[in-house]
């Protein structure tokens, strides 16, 4: 039985327009296989400096905890992201598990 890919040069250029994209934004190719059109991109976390971050909030009488919080749960995870184009030529992206 034969397999066909429904892959065009459209739906490649778009691929390689959403990793340029990525890499801009601080991602890091640590896998990629280009006859089955995917890459695994990882962006490593951030040191964030807590006692900073108590420093302002006392200051500002708790507001500043809104921030902090938001820095501890965006910055303070490693994310994965797997970039595909599925046999039909669909382009999608995946968050992937990372401990």
């Amino acid at each position: 039985m034969e397999s066909y890919q429904f892959i065009n040069e459209k739906i490649l250029d778009r691929f390689y327009e959403i990793i340029a994209a990525k890499t801009r934004n601080g991602f890091v190719i640590t896998e990629q296989n280009e006859k089955l059109p995917y890459v695994v991109l990882s962006k490593e976390k951030k040191a964030i400096n807590h006692a900073f971050h108590l420093f302002l909030s006392c200051i500002t009488f708790g507001f500043w905890l809104f921030v902090w919080v938001y820095l501890i749960l965006t910055f303070s995870f490693k994310k994965e992201i797997l970039l595909a184009v599925d046999e039909v030529g669909n382009l999608f992206e995946d968050k992937c598990l990372s401990i």
